[in-house]
């Protein structure tokens, strides 16, 4: 069974509060359910955490290439600032996908670029809650069928 971390950046521990015509209404625990059972049906555990603080986050991922198969992040403002977070995803050898509830290309200017975009095996925003879903399915298809290696 696949190992998969959902992992939640600074302020979604306010889902539900926050911004709700930007975010949404669902709150953090409503998400991590939806995740949990969506894993359930893939035959994949997934275990969500959240962190306001950087170093947090980057901590979380250098525990989950010992102990995860793959993460689903959603880096919230750190996305955009973060070069220590960029840093973090490249030195694991695990995939990670890059997901945000708004689309950001739609927003302020400073959210259209992604320090970690480069670093990711992907990116899915402006879908809500279910931009997490699917880059859950996205992650357990990759993990299952990896694209065979290109060899020059």
């Amino acid at each position: 069974m696949l190992r998969i971390l959902a992992l939640h950046g600074p302020n979604l521990n306010l889902l539900g509060t926050r911004e709700p015509n930007i975010y949404g209404s669902l709150t953090l625990d409503a998400v991590n359910q939806r995740l949990v059972e969506l894993g359930h049906r893939l035959n994949a555990i997934v275990e969500a955490q959240q962190f306001n603080g950087e170093g947090e986050l980057v901590a979380a991922i250098h525990q989950a290439d010992q102990t995860q198969d793959g993460v689903v992040l959603n880096a919230a403002a750190y996305t955009h600032t973060s070069i220590a977070l960029r840093d973090a995803i490249a030195a694991v050898r695990i995939p990670v996908v890059e997901v945000h509830l708004s689309n950001v290309h739609q927003r302020e200017s400073f959210r259209h670029h992604s320090y970690i975009a480069p670093v990711v095996m992907g990116q899915i925003c402006g879908f809500g809650a279910a931009s997490y879903e699917l880059g859950l399915r996205a992650l357990v298809d990759h993990l299952r069928h990896p694209p065979p290696s290109r060899q020059g």
